[in-house]
């Protein structure tokens, strides 16, 4: 599909099943390939993403028994014993593959190549591999195919030999999510140290919580102001693990992916309320917290262990819109740090349209080497919109327009899921045209049919 139009959206009213998380998929799939023993997982997501990880693991050598189409189960190689693929891997632009996967196989024996999309290739990798360089044993190399610091690798794996390294944690988590995975195959203990602000927090503490599910511990240490490295299990300045074998836990159930639940959580506090199914005050996602971002901006919100549900203010207020008069919830600008959940802050840009003033997003540096450069595609579609956009390098600032947000835009998607999804919202103002709405099937595959069975849900309720 070339383009959707959509809106004007009624109150959207109901509940929503989540697809299960992206990040945990992979990062299941990728430790259950290197388990002793057979893993099955429930609610998997099925997308693109995991699509490319399953494929490459496949190639390696690794036995998947796809049940259905979120429960499979994987015989896991015992280590990083992976057999050496025909031709090269083809991860797509899946970060949350191709990150874990080149720190794995340099664990291993074999010769690699691990490719992607053109945007991939945009996308950086230096920082992992020149984390990674110093543990490779003598005989062991990574070669970059194309632009330095960027994929295609090429890896000549002869095992990890240890020892200590280290890498910069303000590009992205992933790069450190791939080392510490990789990290127990080494012969002797790893010791990383996070140079820099590390961005994400969340998804680190994602990746040591199923490390630990599959039998291998991470030691933690946090620094002083004199420099010296204290054990903290919160601590995020220096890690450790020592050799080990990961183990089978047997059976798992893949958590909702919170970054999906933020928009319909967004919908729910312009017109809910709206209950999302999968994630709640349990959830081990960062992005979970955003619906107490929502709270801030006035919205009513509820939690269970398992669900999350938003609702808009109980107050409202008239305004002019393209001439013609709205009621919009009150809903306030607000001034958010969003250094721990980076993919909802984008929900955040778009639902400011709506507020009553200027929204700041702070810690988004991180969007800049995401599946396209977020912060100039969301700058430049919220401008369509007739917003006032400034930006800086990990910040930008969202006012209003003031007669109301343009209806008929086109919002050009940049093949990036979370711009199609998070740009939803502006439908809630009037009609808005998605280009390529089937982007979104990089994460939620039935994103735009889920949003219509809640506005059928809302007519049915008004």
């Amino acid at each position: 599909m070339k383009s959707l139009t959509i809106g004007p959206l009624p109150p959207l009213v109901g509940e929503v099943r989540l697809p299960g998380s992206k990040s945990l998929s992979n990062r299941y799939l990728m430790l259950a390939a290197l388990a002793e023993g057979r893993t099955v997982l429930s609610g998997l997501l099925d997308s693109e993403d995991t699509r490319a990880m399953k494929g490459a693991l496949r190639d390696l050598g690794v036995v998947l028994d796809e049940i259905d189409a979120t429960t499979l189960a994987l015989q896991g190689l015992g280590g990083a014993r992976f057999r050496t693929p025909s031709a090269p891997l083809d991860l797509g632009n899946a970060g949350t593959a191709m990150r874990p996967l080149a720190a794995a196989l340099c664990a291993g024996s074999g010769e690699f190549v691990l490719d992607g999309v053109a945007r991939m290739r945009e996308r950086p990798i230096g920082d992992l591999v020149d984390g990674l360089r110093p543990a490779l044993s003598d005989d062991g190399s990574i070669e970059y195919l194309g632009t330095s610091g960027y994929p295609p690798l090429r890896i000549v794996a002869r095992g990890l030999k240890g020892g200590a390294v280290a890498i910069r944690g303000d590009t992205s988590s992933q790069f450190l999510t791939g080392l510490l995975m990789a990290s127990p195959l080494a012969a002797s203990p790893l010791e990383i140290r996070v140079e820099g602000e590390l961005v994400s927090k969340p998804y680190i503490d994602i990746t040591i919580s199923l490390m630990e599910r599959f039998g291998v511990r991470v030691q933690r240490f946090s620094v002083d102001d004199a420099g010296a490295f204290h054990p903290d299990a919160r601590g995020y300045a220096r890690f450790r693990v020592e050799p080990a074998t990961y183990r089978a836990p047997g059976e798992l159930a893949v958590e909702g992916d919170a970054s999906s639940a933020s928009y319909f959580l967004a919908f729910g506090a312009l017109a809910g309320p709206v209950r999302v199914h999968g994630c709640g005050t349990r959830s081990v996602q960062g992005d979970a917290a955003f619906v107490d971002v929502l709270g801030r901006m006035g919205a009513i919100v509820r939690k269970g262990d398992d669900w999350l549900e938003c609702e808009r203010p109980a107050s409202s207020r008239m305004v002019l819109w393209n001439g013609v008069e709205r009621e919009i919830p009150c809903l306030k600008g607000i001034d958010a740090d969003l250094l721990d959940m980076p993919d909802a802050a984008m929900t955040l840009a778009t639902i400011a349209l709506f507020a009553d003033g200027p929204t700041t997003l702070r810690g988004i540096g991180s969007w800049r080497v995401k599946e396209t450069e977020r912060v100039v595609a969301v700058r430049d579609e919220l401008r369509k919109l007739g917003a006032t956009v400034e930006e800086g390098h990990d910040w930008i600032r969202v006012t209003p327009p003031s007669d109301g947000i343009r209806q008929g835009v086109s919002i050009a998607t940049y093949k990036d899921h979370r711009m199609a999804m998070a740009f939803s919202l502006a439908a809630f103002a009037g009609s808005a045209t998605i280009e390529d709405p089937d982007c979104t099937a990089k994460t939620f595959p039935g994103y735009f049919d889920a949003l219509d069975a809640l506005a059928r849900a809302g007519k049915g309720a008004a």
